[in-house]
């Protein structure tokens, strides 16, 4: 099938690189512009790309899309993988086969850029990924597939995109076929079941104490990659990467620091304590609380 594809980061690369495997022709990639990554902040591109270049593929930028250019590649599809822009109608319109995206999350469930950290931080135990066709409103289109997975107690939303980016690769490969043989199904949204994800913002990061010990673990667990659950420690803003619940009571209020507990840092929170097992200092490495406290007082 002649395919237009469009995605950025490493949860669209797999995709696109089923699509190759299974032997279509990719007509040309539209992906966001390089980026300044690394220590030497160079100038590199991002995992769709790379790969594109890697097969020869033309590639494109969101600011060089129109309609004529679209209309160009004679396209049988176009199949959309986090891209993080909306298509016009003008170009929805253009393929005669439609244009499909692969979400991640089981829609109308978190609608929006970030399903899977939000799934994280809400605490779901199931998530999975959805293929639709699109229209004008964000993900509001007709499903076609989906397929589901388990949330481990521990996943981080890092943790989650990489197993939920193999499992879209294998549903864009299952849809496209379908697509082609002309039997996929479309199965339109309940409007009113929908919810929705919006983008994580860095001024959520901070930690708030009063929260449950388990609406905190659940928060740092989805603020992996970015923007990263932080808090105040001592004189220093902290980010946090690991937290552990206990089962321990105490009489100070959220936020105060357990004085000589045994696990290092332990916190009151509103049902409790909790340990915080893994941080980094500004400038610093990712580090373990135990190799933390042997250079930093914290009270």
């Amino acid at each position: 099938m002649n395919i237009i594809f469009m995605g950025t980061p490493e949860f669209a690369r797999k995709s696109l690189h089923r699509l190759y495997n299974d032997g279509h022709n990719i007509l040309a990639v539209f992906t966001g512009a390089d980026k300044k990554r690394g220590r030497g902040m160079k100038l590199s591109p991002g995992p769709v790309k790379e790969l594109a270049l890697s097969y020869n593929t033309p590639v494109y930028t969101p600011f060089e899309m129109t309609a004529e250019l679209i209309a160009s590649f004679d396209c049988d599809l176009i199949a959309v993988v986090a891209y993080g822009k909306m298509l016009p109608e003008s170009i929805l319109n253009i393929p005669p086969l439609g244009c499909i995206n692969i979400h991640g999350s089981l829609l109308p469930k978190y609608r929006g850029a970030s399903p899977i950290q939000h799934a994280v931080l809400n605490g779901e135990s199931l998530t999975g990924v959805t293929s639709q066709y699109m229209v004008k409103e964000m993900d509001a289109g007709d499903v076609i597939f989906m397929k589901e997975i388990n949330i481990k107690p521990d996943d981080t939303s890092e943790d989650l995109f990489k197993r939920l980016g193999e499992l879209g690769a294998d549903l864009l490969s299952e849809t496209v076929t379908a697509i082609g043989q002309g039997n996929a199904p479309r199965i339109a949204q309940k409007a009113e079941d929908a919810t929705f994800a919006p983008l994580l913002k860095k001024e959520e990061s901070l930690i708030d104490f009063s929260d449950t010990a388990y609406k905190i673990k659940c928060k740092v667990q989805a603020f992996i990659p970015w923007p990263v659950a932080s808090m105040e420690l001592g004189s220093k803003v902290v980010k946090v990467y690991g937290v552990e619940i206990t089962d321990n009571n105490t009489s100070l209020s959220p936020g105060e620091v357990i004085p000589d507990s045994k696990h290092g840092i332990e916190i009151a929170c509103k049902d409790g304590t909790i340990i915080i097992t893994k941080l980094q200092a500004p400038g610093g490495k990712i580090m373990s609380v135990k190799d933390y406290l042997r250079g930093n007082r914290i009270l």
